[in-house]
């Protein structure tokens, strides 16, 4: 019964159909026709004109959707425990050539006006400091917690009042819009670019770059191949996109391992470190609770001294899910 991370879910089943009806000569890298139709078919999702480049990570993802917004001499604001600062192994400073991640804390590892604010005001306007040039959340963030709409527009006019680009790390995006129950556009808020998680959410290989600027989809285009992620059968990542989108299956997909994330928080009472409102579980128990959960056969990661972390998926069992309650509620 494993809780370890949305990442080892299994393949949604359309996703393969998708991948084998795709398996027909084609035009090669992005020229072929499942990839031309990534434009359009992502536009009606977000209800505006949008750009949309295929990569096979959500790293690639996020560093190529920031090297089109910061300068090699520039930085990036984002949350202490964003998984660009924390979780990418210097990737955003590789694709970024040096580029400074500037990081601010926040509650739930969410950023706000008032804190990006606190941490770019002291920072002089002159060559012997890194200045500013985007911003970065999570959507939802790294704790699990979902930005409301409201919070992305407040953060939006503070990057237009200073000139800075803005990002949404969307790894868990469509768990964040299947809580909020928003659109779409609403969940992306007046970001320039969001990174469209997949991968975790039923697809095998394959990450949705969403731009709302062409000439910044283009730059990344240059970028994408000099990062070697232009591969050269990329129909195969196009159709695991569309197939996602069709019919709301990456919409489908995220309400259940939400629901299965509900069930296990509803017998966690006070252990919860933070509300869930997405599919990670954050929750405190002593070393000794932990081995008694292992010793039942539940899989998930430690967090810190005296917490734990489960993540659940679109494939994951109710029995399982039932049966993790349980056994939190009897520790």
């Amino acid at each position: 019964m494993q809780f370890l991370s949305d990442n080892a879910a299994s393949v949604h089943p359309q996703v393969w159909d998708a991948m084998r009806a795709a398996d027909n000569s084609d035009s090669p890298y992005d020229g072929d026709a499942v990839s031309q139709a990534l434009d359009e078919r992502f536009s009606g999702l977000f209800e505006a004109e949008v750009a949309v480049l295929w990569v096979a990570t959500g790293t690639a993802a996020n560093c190529l959707a920031l090297a089109t917004m910061c300068q090699p001499h520039g930085g990036v604001m984002c949350h202490e425990a964003a998984h660009i600062e924390v979780d990418e192994g210097g990737a955003p400073g590789f694709y970024l050539h040096g580029a400074k991640l500037l990081t601010v804390a926040g509650e739930g590892a969410k950023l706000t006006p008032d804190g990006i604010r606190a941490a770019i005001d002291p920072i002089r306007d002159d060559v012997h400091q890194v200045q500013p040039h985007a911003i970065s959340v999570t959507q939802a963030s790294e704790y699990g917690r979902s930005y409301r709409p409201q919070e992305l527009a407040a953060i939006g006019a503070l990057a237009k009042e200073r000139g800075l680009g803005f990002h949404v790390d969307g790894a868990r995006f469509a768990n964040a819009v299947a809580f909020l129950g928003c659109s779409p556009a609403e969940a992306m808020g007046p970001a320039d670019a969001l990174s469209f998680g997949c991968v975790k959410n039923g697809a095998m290989s394959a990450e949705a770059i969403v731009f709302r600027d062409d000439t910044a989809a283009d730059l990344a285009r240059y970028r994408r191949k000099r990062a070697g992620h232009l591969q050269s059968k990329g129909r195969f990542l196009a159709a695991q996109l569309l197939a996602m989108i069709e019919g709301d299956l990456w919409l489908q997909n995220a309400q259940q391992a939400n629901a299965a994330a509900a069930e296990i928080a509803s017998a966690c009472g006070e252990r919860l470190m933070h509300p869930v409102e997405a599919n990670e579980l954050f929750v405190t128990m002593s070393a000794a609770e932990r081995e008694a959960l292992r010793g039942q056969g539940f899989g998930f990661y430690d967090w810190g001294a005296d917490a734990a972390r489960f993540v659940t998926a679109w494939n994951t069992r109710e029995d399982d899910a039932t049966a993790l309650a349980k056994a939190i509620a009897g520790l």
